[in-house]
């Protein structure tokens, strides 16, 4: 249906993968749509998650780090936006609306397993520098990702065989 929409497709590939393995938790980070940006502007990446579990850990790792995000719904009746008539799925529905949503939508159809799944839809650059993130590529939202897993996974995200921090 739209070309420019591929990478959706291929992080769906890697997201169904990765997902047969059954893991704690799956979070894919991707710049995705312009939808993302139109709606909260670049410096506040959205993410999405059934968990509010994982939602409340990123959202206090987000403040404490200094690593702004915004969640967004997984709003399930917009799930007919991407269940076309003659196709199982559409990557990227006509109409413009809803862009960042659907497309989060349409991913989240292809992790299963894992009980615990966020996707966020980053910007992914610093258009003017600030304390502690230069002007240029950044992962937005990494820092708050990673405060939160230990929150959410406990011990299970080092293995009960990690060396203790000194």
């Amino acid at each position: 249906n739209n070309t420019d929409a591929e990478g959706r497709l291929v992080l769906a590939d890697a997201l169904a993968l990765a997902d047969e393995d059954a893991p704690d938790a799956l979070i894919c980070m991707a710049t995705l749509t312009g939808a993302a940006r139109v709606a909260l502007g670049p410096d506040l990446p959205p993410f999405y998650t059934d968990s509010d579990t994982l939602a409340e850990a990123l959202r206090f790792s987000a403040r404490v780090e200094s690593d702004p995000l915004w969640r967004m719904p997984f709003h399930d009746p917009y799930e007919a936006l991407i269940e076309p008539a003659i196709a199982d799925l559409d990557n990227a529905p006509s109409g413009g609306m809803a862009g960042s949503i659907t497309a989060a939508l349409f991913l989240r159809r292809f992790v299963t397993q894992a009980p615990l799944f966020a996707h966020f839809d980053i910007y992914g650059w610093q258009m003017t520098a600030a304390p502690g993130r230069p002007k240029g590529g950044v992962g937005q939202g990494a820092r708050a990702i990673l405060g939160a897993l230990p929150q959410v996974l406990g011990t299970a995200i080092l293995g009960d065989d990690a060396p203790a921090p000194e």
